[in-house]
């Protein structure tokens, strides 16, 4: 199992992303770009939640970039935890630069099941 966010994790994410197909997702998630950096004690680490799926490196559709931790970042894109977003957003663990409106639609719209199994099948492969 990779570690969280390596080069190896990218890869298993890749692949399984692959293998899923069609995420039937919602128009809001479909057409969002959002780029994270996610920061530690050997630098930043960039990537984006583009189209449903996580990439590596950041989108130049988005128009909006989070700051934060990884474990904030498993917590609410892995684990859907909207409760852990707020709580970290509220209290400066996300820190938003560019357009807020996507948060708000990305707050709102439903991930599909397929989406859901994803992200669980990722999280399962996360050290």
């Amino acid at each position: 199992m990779p570690a969280f966010l390596t080069d190896d994790w990218f890869a298993t994410v890749e692949k399984l992303t692959s293998a899923a197909g069609d995420l039937n997702l919602a128009p809001a998630l479909a057409n969002l770009a959002i780029n994270i950096v996610v920061s530690d004690q050997s630098g930043n680490i960039e990537l984006a939640l583009d189209g449903g799926k996580i990439v590596k490196g950041l989108s130049s559709n988005a128009k909006t970039t989070l700051n934060m931790d990884a474990e904030t970042l498993r917590k609410v894109f892995l684990e859907f935890d909207m409760a852990a977003a707020m709580q970290a957003f509220m209290t400066g663990k996300i820190k938003v630069q560019g357009d807020m409106s996507q948060l708000m639609a990305l707050q709102t719209a439903k991930p599909s099941q397929e989406q859901k199994n994803l992200f669980k099948q990722i999280l399962e492969h996360s050290s």
